[in-house]
């Protein structure tokens, strides 16, 4: 049986928009794997927990969002372990659960030079291939992989597995602006998580 190629996005997701979901699109083509799963985190250890949605909320409209997507999943392993959500044991977890998949991390370019500061990043590393997405036209030259503050032979590695994506400039924290703001959100997160934010009256002031 061939073995699936499976791209991990994590994140806070909060709320997914469309963005997220054309990043993903662009690292399952450009990376030819064979899907996503989106994994929105449970206690982020770098993220102000107090501004986030309830995890089921969140996990809600990342499987409202990806619905009809037959390439895109979600998991909430990260919602079912306490304590703070690193991917280390995201990634061993998911290995655990399905070793009959290989996984490779989804990263943003920007992720790359805050990676020395993840909890285990060399056991990460061994762990599962990195794929960095990058801006449109952004290129990763001598100055910038001498930022990437690893120990060889990683950042020559990380900088082999490069995309670009569409530069979508979307943010969660901007649609929750508006929402606390009482402005639209239409075509900024797909309908169904429109509708989920109205009926659950998420993010309102």
């Amino acid at each position: 049986m061939t073995r699936r190629r499976i791209g991990i996005f994590g994140g806070s997701f909060n709320p997914i928009h469309q963005g997220h979901l054309i990043v993903a699109q662009d690292a399952m083509e450009q990376f030819e794997l064979d899907g996503v799963l989106f994994v929105p985190c449970g206690v982020p250890v770098h993220k102000n927990p107090d501004a986030l949605a309830p995890f089921e909320h969140r996990y809600a409209m990342v499987e409202a969002a990806i619905e009809s997507d037959l390439c895109f999943s979600v998991s909430d392993v990260e919602g079912l372990r306490s304590g703070g959500s690193y991917a280390v044991d995201t990634v061993a977890a998911l290995q655990e659960k399905h070793p009959e998949e290989d996984y490779a991390f989804i990263l943003g370019a920007d992720t790359l030079f805050e990676l020395h500061t993840w909890y285990r990043i060399y056991e990460l590393l061994e762990r599962c291939e990195m794929l960095t997405v990058c801006r449109p036209g952004a290129e990763i030259d001598e100055a910038a992989r001498a930022r990437i503050q690893l120990c060889e032979p990683w950042p020559e590695r990380l900088c082999e597995r490069l995309a670009a994506a569409h530069l979508i400039d979307i943010s969660s924290t901007n649609i929750r602006m508006r929402i606390a703001e009482g402005m639209r959100i239409s075509y900024l997160v797909p309908p169904a998580v429109e509708m989920y934010i109205a009926e659950h009256h998420l993010y309102c002031s």
